[in-house]
Order: C-alpha cells, then structure tokens, then sequence
C-alpha cells in the first residue's frame, strides 16, 4: 500500500463519518480515528509489521532491566521516605521563575514556609502559583525547567526538619 492509497483512504474515512476504522493487511497495520465532524480534526496511526523479522529479539532485554528498576526505586524510595514530596495539582507547563528576567522561586537547600510559592504552572495561558503546604527545607527539584508536567506529578522533595 503506497502512500496514496493510504492518503485516499484517510480522506474517504473521514467523509464517511466513521470515527475509527483499523485495516490489516499481511504486512501493514492502519488505525484512523477522527475526531468531531465540526473540528475536522482526524488521528491516523500507520505501523508497518518487516516480514522476515523475528518478534522475540527485543523480549531478552526487557526482563533485565525490568528486574534492575525496581532494586533502583526501593534504595531511591528508602532514602525519600523522609521527605514529604509537593505534587503537581493542575496539568500544564512547569516554570521555575515568575518570568525569564526574573530570579528561580527556590533552589536546592532553600528554607520555605507555609503558602511560599515554589513554581508557576501555566495551563491554558494562565499561570498558576504553586505554593507550599509545608515547611521545610528544599532537597530535590525532581522537574526541569520549562517541561511539561501531569496532575500529581512530584515536583519538589522537602525535607520537614
């Protein structure tokens, strides 16, 4: 199947209405998936299967480092433990200073108190201060600058002490 076909495909899919449509044939795999009709938006996965390639190749490595991840994360979570860690409340993107002429909120070692703001989220073109539940003392930033983070995420480690 050659791209034309593929783009004619898209094209009849999305006048038809249907809002997702999955073709596999013996060597490609096709997922459409369109949005509203009034926002025209449409999502188009194309995934092309080698013929001759064995499928078990990439399976040996994931066991050994599955197995080395969690022995990180228990030394890394015994160590955290300590430490209350303050969570993204909104989805959006993650801003260290107010604005790029001005100085970071707070860096690694910085005391805080209660309702002393750490970082600005901006979701939706607003910024959202972020401000402390807790005081303590800054250990780990945990999100760059400038990154987009989740609801929940961990941003900052503090140690309460």
């Amino acid at each position: 199947m050659d791209i034309k076909e593929i783009q004619n495909l898209i094209k009849f899919v999305a006048k038809s209405g249907a809002s997702e449509v999955k073709l596999e044939m013996d060597d490609i795999k096709i997922t459409i998936k369109t949005g509203s009709e009034d926002k025209g938006e449409s999502t188009t996965y194309v995934q092309q299967i080698p013929m001759n390639a064995p499928v078990a190749q990439a399976m040996p490595t994931a066991p050994s480092s599955a197995a080395a991840a969690p022995a990180a994360e228990t030394s890394e979570a015994s160590e955290d433990s300590k430490y209350i860690t303050i969570k993204s409340p909104i989805i959006g993107t993650f801003y260290r200073k107010p604005s790029p002429d001005k100085p970071v909120f707070v860096e690694v070692g910085s005391s805080i108190g209660e309702g002393d703001v750490l970082c600005v989220i901006e979701a939706m073109k607003l910024f959202n201060e972020i401000e402390s539940e807790v005081s303590g003392k800054i250990v780990k930033i945990l999100v760059d600058d400038s990154s987009p983070v989740e609801f929940d995420q961990p941003l900052f480690l503090v140690d309460p002490s």
